[in-house]
């Protein structure tokens, strides 16, 4: 019996240190990922184009920049290009370049809200299918399965109609809608990852399953998070523009990229392409940056690539 204690005592230390090994094993490869990651020039200069949007978007939202982008004046209707309205202004006499520095906070903020909880629902079902595997994992493969049968270009329009115009029945269509991807990639993690050593060993030092889920192998599968987060985060920002000409996204009197395209299409024959050109250009710029970041992101964070 004495024997038998002393073997698990001397058992248990080790595993503790394996576990700590194990995290500091992981804090290297983060490490080592954002090294490999700041080689990468194109994503480099992405990232800053990010922040750029993001600093502009927020001196827009504090109102600094461009104010009264949406007061209308009609003594300025539909004027030329010029040094004090680059891209013209539109039918009401607003600024088109102010109306599209107005529209990154709507795109933002649909990107962030929308790609937060679909990452949510995504992780915490996927985990939980992956770590309890039966009865679990069969509903929530069947509810995934259910809802990725629907085709998504009727779901959103559906749901946007039923819960109205607005900035947050956009976000939550959105986000209800778009998590099926993270929930079927986290769930196969977690079905490679919850037999490991690592595992074992919290298992053995007597942390319970909501430690092992959260502590322990959710760490090692965030990188699918994070590279999930960008492609959802570019998703909904093309979802919301798609929406919006189409009039089922946010409300009128809120400034969006959508919202200037549907109202060049009767500006076109004039012809006045402000409103297009200016649209096209953010809406461009800012999810080339997105996916040009992702795609470095992704490299940097894959094992595989370590050695290329």
């Amino acid at each position: 019996m004495s024997q038998t204690a002393d073997t698990v005592s001397s058992t248990l230390p080790s595993q503790a240190l394996g576990a700590a090994m194990s995290s500091r094993e992981r804090n290297s490869l983060w490490w080592d990922a954002l090294r490999r990651f700041k080689k990468n020039k194109i994503g480099v200069i992405s990232f800053f184009v990010i922040m750029l949007y993001i600093f502009v978007g927020l001196m827009a939202a504090v109102g600094i920049l461009y104010p009264d982008a949406q007061v209308p004046n009609q003594a300025e209707a539909y004027t030329s290009f010029s040094w004090a309205h680059p891209f013209g202004t539109d039918i009401f006499g607003r600024d088109i370049l102010g109306r599209a520095v107005h529209g990154i906070v709507t795109a933002i903020s649909i990107g962030l809200l929308a790609s937060t909880l679909s990452l949510v629902i995504g992780l915490v079902l996927g985990a939980v299918a992956g770590y309890f595997g039966g009865k679990i994992d069969g509903l929530v493969v069947w509810l995934y399965t259910t809802v990725d049968s629907i085709p998504y270009i009727l779901l959103i329009p559906s749901l946007t109609f039923v819960l109205g115009r607005g900035l947050i029945n956009v976000f939550i269509a959105v986000g209800l809608t778009s998590w099926v991807t993270t929930a079927r990639l986290v769930r196969g993690e977690f079905f490679k990852h919850k037999n490991r050593d690592y595992v074992m060993a919290a298992h053995a030092i007597g942390a319970g399953d909501r430690r092992k889920i959260f502590g322990h192998i959710l760490p090692n599968v965030a990188h699918i998070a994070f590279v999930q987060f960008g492609l959802g985060f570019v998703a909904a920002i093309k979802i919301e523009v798609i929406l919006s000409y189409l009039g089922l996204g946010v409300d009128p009197s809120q400034p969006s990229w959508g919202l200037m395209i549907d109202d060049a299409k009767n500006e076109l024959a004039r012809p006045f392409w402000g409103n297009l050109t200016a649209a096209t250009l953010f809406m461009f710029g800012l999810i080339l940056s997105f996916n040009l970041f992702n795609d470095a992101l992704r490299e940097a964070l894959d094992p595989k690539m370590k050695n290329k």
